[in-house]
């Protein structure tokens, strides 16, 4: 006996399949992001070793200010600006009924979380790498300051402020867009939020204490005991982590149930 299927029947069939798919990471467009924050940055680089030496050493003279203060004002505008209009746009596009969720795609969320926090650490140590250890050794080698240098103008004034902002949007994504957060605060991701805004007064007395009064490049300087709340800030993340698998393992479940489940059109 022949069974013979309409159109209509095969592609209500096809639709029932791709809903019950389970969720998958958008690989293409994080990488295409991870692409470009890294010739973000390699681009930033490049400025540093052609024009720290020839127009960086003398915050006082006018080619600092061609070449670094404007920068300096351009970046530091992009990024208030990024966060001014991203965390109304964040809150006023949240979910009102965030509860009723499916939970293939709050797992699809969750998916995407572990997915930037892989970018981000690469961006990270990127971040470390060029910045962090170049300001290191532009001390060592220029001695004593002025008021702003290069390497300040690329790590205080840019990635950490960049920094800042992603966290504080990154939190508000969170809490408005997953159900096991919308009516409490993860105290981890707290923590980390708080790490780069906390260390903005130590940014300040880091830049006083180089300037009038500290020439050598010591980490255990009293001047860079306040930059370690931002690295125990960092560890906080690891209590983020588990908070989130701990509620991936539960949808991962529910979200096979669903799969699993049979319609009742289909079971007529």
């Amino acid at each position: 006996m022949a069974i013979s299927i309409s159109n209509n029947e095969e592609l209500e069939v096809k639709t029932s399949e791709e809903e019950n798919e389970l969720p998958t990471i958008p690989i293409f467009y994080l990488s295409l992001a991870l692409i470009g924050g890294l010739l973000v940055f390699g681009l930033y680089r490049w400025y540093q070793q052609n024009y720290s030496f020839t127009v960086g050493l003398d915050y006082f003279e006018p080619e600092f200010q061609t070449y670094w203060m404007n920068l300096m004002y351009a970046q530091l505008a992009l990024v208030g600006i990024m966060g001014a209009v991203a965390i109304p746009w964040l809150w006023f596009s949240r979910d009102k009924d965030i509860q009723s969720l499916p939970a293939k795609a709050e797992l699809g969320r969750y998916y995407l979380i572990f997915a930037i926090m892989a970018m981000s650490s690469v961006l990270t140590l990127v971040t470390l790498g060029l910045f962090t250890e170049a300001d290191a050794a532009w001390h060592q080698v220029t001695i004593r300051d002025t008021d702003f240098t290069p390497t300040h103008i690329a790590l205080f004034y840019f990635a950490i402020p960049l920094m800042a902002v992603g966290n504080v949007l990154a939190f508000i994504w969170v809490h408005t867009r997953l159900p096991d957060y919308a009516n409490r605060i993860s105290m981890p991701f707290a923590i980390m939020v708080a790490g780069p805004i906390l260390i903005m007064p130590n940014l300040g007395f880091n830049e006083w204490g180089h300037t009038f009064f500290y020439a050598e490049e010591l980490f255990a300087a009293p001047i860079h005991w306040g930059f370690v709340t931002l690295g125990w800030a960092f560890f906080a993340i690891g209590g983020f982590i588990l908070q989130c698998l701990q509620r991936v393992r539960i949808l991962t479940t529910l979200a096979v149930e669903e799969e699993l489940a049979v319609p009742e059109s289909e079971a007529a």
